[in-house]
């Protein structure tokens, strides 16, 4: 598969599941193709109590992995009493930096709203206990999302802890909103999508150049620019160099001094 990273380029992956199913067989070599494409580091995404256990022990196994701890939106009505303790844990943990993936999805509303505010609301005020960054969902949920966040910056002492809008793909006025609230800003092969991302490509320009980030959301989301297109249609880390190649284009700079800044962004946000 066509990968083209370039001598001396490094890049972190702050998003990738690859706790999922798809992985199971062949991780080895997803991880070894990913530091042949210039992904030192990977940051795994923990979405449910398990899935973050199962982050936490890939993290734990594998030196070039970090993970987050948290639960999806989707998986809201499945948290109970046992869910912020068990967080509270598991971020006690090395090598678990940020508390999420949380938020907020009305657009499958596997959960219903209500649900899916308590938690994210609790999650929200663990990473501001504990001083943890937030790992943020959100789809189809503005201005509420921003709402709750704004809510929570305003109440709290020390105000937020640093956030990322994790896989951005909204409007302007999502993006500013983001953007008032101090959010990173997390960009996937989205962008990569010349049927619905193509708006991304004037808006990356409007995120500072210290708050954006890049991410593969692998296995979802395989970049379109990649050719040939992976039969399995999963995506992987290695692809984050096609993801990278269209920021930079969209930008008007240089691919390494992209990678650089992105990269720089990413160790600082997650402590790494």
């Amino acid at each position: 598969m066509h990968t083209f990273p370039a001598v001396g380029i490094e890049m972190i992956d702050v998003g990738a599941n690859l706790t999922h199913e798809s992985f199971r067989d062949d991780l080895p070599g997803v991880l070894e193709r990913a530091g042949q494409a210039g992904v030192s580091t990977i940051v795994v995404t923990g979405t449910s109590i398990a899935g973050s256990m199962a982050a936490q022990a890939l993290a734990a196994a594998h030196p070039q992995l970090y993970c987050t701890a948290g639960v999806h939106p989707h998986d809201a009505s499945r948290c109970d009493a046992s869910t912020i303790p068990a967080l509270r844990a598991l971020l006690a943990l090395p090598k678990v930096q940020a508390v999420g993936e949380c938020g907020l999805d009305f657009n499958r509303n596997y959960s219903p709203h209500p649900s899916q505010e308590r938690w994210f609301e609790a999650q929200v005020e663990l990473a501001c206990e504990l001083g943890k960054p937030l790992f943020l969902h959100s789809r189809d949920a503005h201005p509420r999302f921003a709402d709750i966040l704004g809510n929570h910056r305003r109440s709290h002492p020390n105000g937020l802890p640093p956030a990322v809008a994790h896989c951005f793909t909204g409007e302007r006025d999502e993006l500013r909103a983001y953007l008032d609230l101090d959010l990173y800003i997390g960009i996937t092969g989205w962008i990569c999508d010349e049927r619905r991302g193509t708006h991304l490509l004037s808006l990356v320009r409007e995120i500072p150049a210290d708050r954006l980030m890049l991410e593969t959301d692998a296995p979802y989301l395989t970049p379109r620019t990649l050719r040939p297109q992976p039969k399995s249609r999963r995506n992987e880390p290695a692809y984050l160099s096609h993801v990278l190649a269209t920021v930079a284009e969209a930008l008007g700079r240089p691919i390494e001094e992209v990678a650089r800044a992105t990269s720089e962004n990413a160790r600082r946000f997650f402590r790494l």
